[in-house]
This record gives structure tokens, sequence and C-alpha cells, in this order.
């Protein structure tokens, strides 16, 4: 599918018909917007721009020299848009191409930022006379989106640091969940750094008209601010683990406090019973020794009795328990 914005009479006009192209100049185009388009609109699209059109896979490329580049005729921009799934986010590639002052872009799913722009330059057109003023309005919501979702995570890690704080379910799977939010963080974190590294070519770009410097390097400082609280998160997530690792090993240490201080009570009264359990009379045995007292067996129980209590006085004068 594709939708072609372009000017007319003030306006602009939104047109899904690639038989537009034959009576539409070039420098009349502000936007194409293809999503998913087939083989047919791909080249129809080529055609009329006079240049080609990236494929998904060269979208993808992780190599800065291949996500942006210019030629005599045109700038080719390769990014990620971060759309958030269940558990974590996912990478959206879209490609960004300028020729002339006509804008392209290529993407495979739909995207929120694209939608609701497309919706405001019908509305009201004078802020989009180029499609630079379109790619920078579409960075500058891609911007605030990302700095929403930062947002969240911020959020999501203050209930986690309050949970912690409370001792709510300390456990694995809390740490496995602190984990996710740290591979989110990355991610997300990624995602902005690559925007910085775009709109840091296109400030180089000879091409950007002059008008619009000012609105890149606006969006450059919110992008740093907003790398520095990513970072902020992670070290906050960083602390966090640290803090519940602690306290599981907290647990686990009283779990074998527990037991050792068992084995140790039980050793005297163990000791003992090895001594004398074979040479005293024993009740409720027939056979016995005349000249050994039946009480002798009483007098062992309490000896026993009174280490134990003797020992766990000891551990516990010493705060050891």
């Amino acid at each position: 599918m594709f939708s072609v914005f372009y000017k007319k009479e003030g306006k602009i006009v939104l047109s899904q018909s690639m038989s537009i192209f034959a009576s539409l100049p070039l420098e009349d185009v502000v936007w194409i917007d293809l999503v998913d388009p087939s083989g047919e609109e791909k080249r129809s699209v080529e055609a009329f721009l006079g240049t080609e059109i990236q494929s998904r896979a060269q979208a993808e490329e992780i190599e800065s020299s291949s996500r942006f580049f210019e030629t005599g005729e045109a700038i080719f921009a390769n990014t990620n848009f971060l759309t958030p799934g269940p558990d974590e986010y996912m990478m959206q590639p879209v490609s960004f191409i300028l020729v002339g002052k006509s804008l392209t872009t290529l993407r495979e799913v739909p995207l929120r930022s694209f939608t609701e722009l497309q919706r405001r330059m019908q509305v009201n057109p004078k802020p989009y006379p180029s499609g630079y003023s379109v790619f920078a309005s579409i960075l500058d919501q891609r911007v605030d989106l990302d700095a929403d979702m930062i947002e969240l995570l911020s959020k999501e890690i203050s209930q986690y640091a309050k949970r912690i704080n409370q001792q709510e379910d300390i456990n694995e799977d809390l740490l496995l969940d602190i984990s996710q939010l740290q591979e989110n963080t990355m991610i997300v974190r990624e995602n902005v750094v690559d925007k910085q590294r775009l709109i840091s070519n296109m400030l180089r770009s000879e091409k950007l008209p002059d008008v619009l410097d000012n609105r890149f390097a606006v969006l450059l400082q919110d992008i740093s601010s907003l790398i520095n609280h990513t970072n902020f998160c992670f070290e906050r997530l960083e602390y966090l683990q640290d803090t519940v690792v602690g306290l599981i090993n907290l647990d686990q240490n009283k779990i074998m406090k527990v037991f050792t201080l068992v084995s140790l009570l039980l050793m005297p009264p163990t000791l003992v019973a090895s001594f004398y359990g074979m040479n005293v009379r024993l009740p409720m045995i027939g056979a016995s020794d005349p000249n050994v007292s039946p009480w002798n067996w009483v007098i062992i129980i309490g000896v026993m009795v009174i280490l134990f209590v003797g020992v766990l006085f000891i551990f516990k004068k010493r705060k050891m328990l």
C-alpha cells in the first residue's frame, strides 16, 4: 500500500492511485509513504523518483555507512522505530529517501507517529512545505514517543523498587523481571542513540534547508537528555538487581544458619548418648543388671537437656541467633 501527499491550491491532497504519477511533477510531491508495498508499487515509485529504493535487508544493515548516505540527487537514511510488545520491544526498520524536496518512506508495519502526522498534514498543511519538514516532524514525534516509553520504564522501575523496599515476593521471578527490564532499557537506549546518529548526519548535510538547522539541533539536545535518562534507569536497575540478590542471599544464609544451629544443638546430646547408651539400664527392657540403678537413663536425659539449653543460651548471648 502507498499514499502520495502532494500540494494542490494551497492544500495537501492524498492520493492512493499509481496513475497520479503520470500527471504530477516531483516538486509538488511532499511525501510518498510506502507500507509493505507490492513489487509494482515499488517500481512505480522508483521510476517517478528516478532512484532505487532500498530493500528491507539494506534498511536493517547495521553499518553506519549504510544507514545514512548521500548521492548527487538524494539522501538515504535508515533507522528503527520501537513498537511495544507484551514483554519486550520490537524494532521496525524504516527507510527515508529525500529526492529534491520530496520525502519517501518505506516501512513494513503501520506506525502511530506516521498516522497522526498524515491526519495533521491534511488539516493544517502550512507547517509542511516540503519533505524535509515532514521528515523533521516524524523524528520529532518519534522522539516524543521514545520519551514516553522511557517514562513508562521509569515508573515500572519505581514499582519494583517499592516492592523490594516492602520485601514483597523477593524471589527468582522478581530477579528475572528486573533482568527483562534491563534488556528493554538497553533496546530503548540503542534506538535513541540510532536517532542521535541520524540527526547528526542530517545536520552535516548540505542539502538540509537552513531553516531546519535549529529544529534538528533542538532534537539532538532532546535525545541527549533521553540518553542520560536511560543511563540513570539502567544504573537504578543494576542497584535493584544487587539488592534482590543480596536479600535472596540473606534468606539462604538464614536457612543455613538454622540447619547449622540444629546440628550444633544436637551434638552434645548425641555425644552423651553415644557414651552411655550401651551401659545403662533402660526402661521397658526385661533383662537388666540389678546393680545398675534404673534412674541412670533419667539422669543422662537430664544432662542432655542441660547441655542443649546451655548451648542455646550461649548462642543467644553472643547474638548468633
